[in-house]
This record gives structure tokens, C-alpha cells and sequence, in this order.
């Protein structure tokens, strides 16, 4: 796979699929071989919308097909585990969408296929191929800002969404944490790691999801770390690094930034801008390269997205659920929100403290 163009398979016709396959065809060493969906009309319209040779109308016959070299699944993620696994177990390599999948048991499972299988899996967790957040988790690592001390990170949305959007549909996994808080949770691991406790607090729908959330991570060396994210109020989407000799701030869209400023005590302010040589800064070809350099270097897991690290992202996901008693259907009895929170619009539910598994 070192000379010739990287053959993919899109599986699912959404948004995000549709964001892919356009990037993907604008990258001169990847080809889009085949596209997937469980309705035959959606394949062949994604297939003609973007010059795709195969289209298929349900997952097993894209599962067979033997002229692939990887799958990105772009489903909704109460689907993940799902469709990730099929492609797994049919013998392809696998790029899937986050949240990885609904929970942390989930995501071990489709860990120990690939790995049992000697496929490559990485989650799409765009944001730490992004060249902007590479280069500030470079100078963090390179004591920049001294040892980190506290990280800060927001995302919302305004909506408003109804009740049968699939951001509020449990079925679907809806929420704002799984959905949104992915981002500044993933983002305070790349720089700390996978937190010793954790706090939460968060306001439920009366389907039993979170409309908004808030947790404190904490860290054994002291470190703190601020996340929030929300369905119901457009947030800044800002990032704040503080260390023990300075701080980096991310004024906006931390997780594609466009810029940021290092602040280091007796020095000016030094702005870090984006190369406009790396494209718009919301591409997603940076992830796809990614995954073409590991195929073709014979990896089967991202040093830069590795598996390890998703799964710890995932234990803290399922934490904050824990804490504010967010449950989907198949993990308690009844797909209800455990006794003692009542969920209703406005409803707060959450706050003590919850190591994580």
C-alpha cells in the first residue's frame, strides 16, 4: 500500500459522511471505493453526489467486499459498536466516528477485535490531527507553559432542538455529552491524561438525556480541568491552558483553532496563527492522512489518536453519565434513567463525586 491510492468505504449517508467523502476526494492519494447505507436510494444518490463506483444498500455486502482497504463509519454512534464490528470481523481496517461508541464496554470490545485481528482501528477524533492542536500539545509537552495546572474547555450549541431530534433521542444515543462533550473532554486527556476523580453535575430532558452538562476532572498531581458542553445555549467554544510558568488561551473553535496566544510572565504575547498551506481549518483530510500513513507503515493503531487513549476518554464518559444518571436503552433494565433522578426540562441532576472505572 505504498505506491497505489488508499481504497475507502464510507458506511452510512449523513452529515458527517458527507463532510468525509468530500474531503477524501480532494486528496489525490486516496480513492472513495464504495459507499453503504440501509436504503438503497441514500447509497446510490451519496454514489452519484460524489463519483463513487459501488453503492450498496445494506452493511453485509459492503462487509464483503474484498476491494476496500479501510471503512470509515460515519453511523450514529448507538450504532458504532454495530457496524464497527462488522466491518472488524469481515477483516477491514476501520476509521470510526466519535464518540467511539455508546460506552466504554463497547469500545473495548471493538479494541480487542482489532487488535486480536491485527486491523487497524482509530476513533475520528479529528481534533488531535488537527495541525493547530499538534503544534500546542507540542509546546505543553515541551514545557512551554511549565507543568499544567488547569485546562478549560466549552461546547454548545444553541438549538433549540425537539424532542424527536436525535441529539434528544435516547435511542440514538442523544445528549449533549456524548455528541459535544467529547471534544473538551478529549481535549483536557491529550494534555493530562485520564483524570483519578471526577465531579458532575447536569440538566436533564424529560427523555432521560443531558441538554447540558458540566464536570470537574481532577487529577493525583493536582490538576484541574473545566468541561462543559450544551444543546440548549451556543457557548464560545473557547480553550484555556494554565500551567505553572504561563498559559495558552484558544479564543475560539479550540478543537480546529485558527489561532492561539502563549502568555509566559515577563514576555509579550506570542500568536500562533494556522498555515494556510494546511487548507480550511474545519478539514477533515488531516485524519485521513493520518490513517493512510499508519496503513501504509503496516500500524495498526495512531500514535497521534491511539486506542488506549480512547478508551480512557470513554471510562470518563461513562463517569459523568454515572454521575448524572444518564442511562440508553440496553444498559439498565428498562432504558430508563435510574431511580432517584426525575428528569424533566430544567431538572438538575448530579454532584458528588465518582472515580472513574
Amino acid at each position: 500500500m505504498t505506491e497505489q491510492k488508499v481504497r475507502w468505504g464510507i458506511l452510512a449517508t449523513g452529515g458527517m459522511a458527507a463532510t468525509f467523502a468530500a474531503d477524501l476526494v480532494d486528496m489525490p492519494d486516496a480513492e472513495v471505493a464504495a459507499v453503504a447505507s440501509r436504503s438503497t436510494e441514500s447509497a446510490e444518490a451519496f454514489a452519484e453526489r460524489f463519483g463513487i463506483p459501488r453503492a450498496y444498500g445494506d452493511w453485509d455486502t459492503l462487509a464483503a467486499d474484498d476491494e476496500l482497504d479501510v471503512v470509515y463509519v460515519a453511523t450514529p454512534h448507538s450504532a458504532h459498536r454495530a457496524a464497527a464490528g462488522l466491518m472488524l470481523e469481515a477483516g477491514h481496517h476501520v476509521l470510526c466516528e466519535k464518540p467511539f461508541t455508546l460506552n466504554a464496554t463497547e469500545a473495548a470490545e471493538l479494541v480487542a477485535l482489532a487488535r486480536d485481528g491485527g486491523r487497524f482501528l482509530m476513533e475520528a477524533m479529528w481534533m488531535y490531527c488537527h495541525p493547530m492542536v499538534r503544534r500546542l500539545k507540542a509546546l505543553v509537552d515541551d514545557g512551554a507553559i511549565g507543568e499544567v495546572r488547569h485546562v478549560q474547555a466549552d461546547f454548545g450549541l444553541a438549538g433549540p432542538f425537539p424532542a424527536t431530534h436525535r441529539l434528544r433521542d435516547p435511542a440514538l444515543g442523544g445528549g449533549a455529552l456524548l455528541d459535544l462533550g467529547v471534544y473538551p473532554v478529549s481535549f483536557a486527556q491529550l494534555l493530562l491524561g485520564e483524570p483519578s476523580d471526577l465531579t458532575a453535575r447536569a440538566m436533564l430532558s424529560k427523555e432521560g438525556v443531558d441538554l447540558q452538562t458540566g464536570a470537574l476532572l481532577s487529577w493525583e498531581n493536582g490538576a484541574l480541568a473545566s468541561v462543559h458542553c450544551s444543546i440548549v445555549g451556543g457557548t464560545a467554544t473557547s480553550a484555556s491552558i494554565t500551567g505553572s510558568k504561563g498559559r495558552i488561551d484558544i479564543p475560539d473553535g479550540f478543537f480546529f483553532p485558527e489561532r492561539f496566544v502563549l502568555h509566559r510572565e515577563g514576555q509579550d504575547a506570542e500568536e500562533f496563527t494556522a498555515d494556510p498551506l494546511h487548507g480550511p481549518r474545519a478539514s477533515l483530510k488531516h485524519e485521513a492522512a493520518e490513517v493512510m500513513r499508519a496503513l501504509r507503515a503496516g500500524e495498526t493503531e495512531s500514535p497521534v489518536v491511539p486506542l488506549d487513549g480512547t478508551l480512557a476518554v470513554m471510562r470518563t464518559l461513562d463517569a459523568i453519565r454515572d454521575r448524572v444518571g444518564v442511562r440508553y436503552p440496553g444498559e439498565a433494565a428498562d432504558g430508563t434513567v435510574p431511580d432517584g433522578v426525575v428528569p424533566a426540562d430544567g431538572v438538575v441532576a448530579g454532584g458528588a463525586a465518582v472515580t472513574p472505572a
